[in-house]
């Protein structure tokens, strides 16, 4: 299973340089894991770029794979990986839905750099 973050979507949408780094992961949507606060980032960001027909292009590409919404507990499970490895709010929501759903994460987001199960692109 597979989780890509809002920085690898993003990437992918815009074709720029990392993008074949998360082709794998997103086009293989058997296997494909989305959190919900990734159609809120990816939305919001691509309606500030690109309009909102393009948003809601993207995230309708987004819903291929399996969403997984956000409870109450994969919020204290988000909380507690968030305090350990002290990661922002919607990063702790991304990997803490990667690990219950164990799947390998992948982002060029430098916050999750080093932790397990993470599949890190430098920004290129």
């Amino acid at each position: 299973m597979n989780v890509v973050d809002s920085s690898g979507w993003l990437e992918y949408l815009a074709d720029s340089t990392n993008a074949g780094n998360f082709a794998k992961a997103i086009e293989d949507t058997k296997h494909l894991v989305v959190p919900t606060i990734t159609l809120l980032e990816v939305f919001k960001r691509v309606a500030e770029l690109r309009g909102e027909d393009m948003a809601l292009q993207s995230v309708a590409l987004m819903h291929q794979g399996k969403l997984v919404s956000l409870d109450a507990t994969l919020a204290l499970n988000a909380a507690v990986l968030g305090r350990r490895h002290k990661l922002p709010l919607a990063d702790s929501i991304v990997y803490a839905t990667a690990r219950r759903e164990k799947a390998t994460l992948w982002t060029q987001d430098a916050d999750f750099d080093g932790l397990p199960d993470v599949r890190y692109f430098a920004k290129g």
